[in-house]
Parts: structure tokens; sequence; C-alpha cells
């Protein structure tokens, strides 16, 4: 079995583990149980038991979608950088598919108990993401479908790479502290927090690489 079929072996199990855990919980859920929660992490919306699924439906065609756009984007994306390294784009699909089946089972898991604080587990899961893809900013080459894709950074090589290896770091720190805000602060100021430093993290990068190539594309 090659790389690709092996990895694309690991995704089908990991968009499968949802729907095991989703017919776990079926026989002890009741009849009516929430399917949407709001910003305080309540239930705001409500279906059937059978709704139970709906969830990792979802979440696997887009996991399924997102893993092979990405481990095939070398072959349609429009610059065919030959920079591109083979196969981090599949590591990258292969992560959106982690955190898509990590997501589900939170879901499923406020879902069968209700009362529990979604966004405590919500908001440090994606401040782990994000910090995730701050490690791998500074590997990304050119390209058309990731990244910060400005026309300055995709009409220069030098801009793109000081760009996302600033973006790194900030992706980095933004989403370890996303992470604790997640765990230590309420609800509320774990938003707002975490939107803060969202804001913060696409404008360091684009500010950056705007004012270097305004510089000339010289390193500023």
């Amino acid at each position: 079995m090659n790389n690709k079929k092996m990895v694309l072996f690991y995704v089908l199990i990991l968009i499968g583990i949802p729907f095991i855990y989703a017919a776990y919980l079926y026989p002890s859920l009741p009849k009516i149980i929430p399917t949407h929660f709001n910003i305080k992490g309540e239930a705001d919306g409500f279906g059937s038991k059978d709704s139970i699924y709906l969830g990792p439906s979802i979440m696997g065609i887009a996991s399924l979608f997102t893993y092979f756009f990405l481990t095939y984007i070398k072959k349609i994306d429009p610059k065919r950088s030959e920079q591109m390294e083979d196969g981090l784009f599949q590591k990258f699909g292969f992560f959106t598919v982690l955190f898509l089946t990590a997501l589900s089972m939170v879901i499923l898991y406020a879902t069968s108990h209700q009362g529990i604080s979604i966004e405590k587990l919500l908001f440090p899961m994606m401040g782990l993401a994000f910090a995730g893809l701050g490690l791998y900013m500074p590997k990304l080459k050119q390209n058309y479908f990731a990244g910060f894709k400005l026309p300055w950074t995709l009409d220069n090589v030098d801009n793109w790479n000081a760009t996302h290896k600033i973006a790194g770091k900030v992706w980095l720190y933004g989403g370890v502290i996303q992470f604790f805000a997640g765990l230590v602060f309420s609800s509320v100021a774990s938003f707002v927090i975490f939107f803060i430093a969202m804001v913060v993290m696409v404008l360091v990068p684009t500010i950056y690489s705007y004012r270097m190539f305004k510089n000339g594309n010289v390193f500023v």
C-alpha cells in the first residue's frame, strides 16, 4: 500500500469515528436533542435524536472534499510551482480531517451532556488548531489556494516567504493565547479574546507584507 492510500485509509477511519460515537450515544439520547449552540455555549436549536448523525455527515463530507482538494492541489494550481513540497498539502488535508473529527466529537459530547459549556472545549481546540497551522506557515510555497494570497505576495517570492515566516510566529502565539483564554475565562471573554487574537493574526502578516512591498520587497 503506497503512502497516499495509507493516509486515505487513516482519513476514512477518522471520519468514521464520530459515526461510531454517535451510534454509541443514540440509545441513551432523549427524543429531542440540541442541534445548535450560541456564543455562550447554550443550546438554541433542537431536533429529533436522529439528527445526531447530521453533524458527522456534514463534517465527513467536508473532510473528504478538503483532503482530496489539498492532496491534489499541485495538479490544479495555475502556478504549478515546482518548489511546492510533495505531501505538504496532503499533511494539511490530514490535519484538517483530524480537526473536523475532533470538532464533531466535541459537538456530539455537548449534545449528549446537556449543561456542559461547549465553548470550554471548542475555543481551546480551535486555538490549538491555529497554533498547529502556525508551525506549517513558513513551509508554504507560493500557491493560489492556501496562505496569505495577496497581490504582492503572489507577485514576489521573497515577500511570500517573509510574510509566511512572520505569520507562522503570530499564528503560533495567537493560537496558544486562544487556547489558554478558552480554558481560563468565561465564554463571552473567551470569544472576545479569540476574536481579537484572530484579527491580529490576520492583520500583522498583511501589514508586514504590504510594508515590504512598498519598500521594494526588501525585508522590513
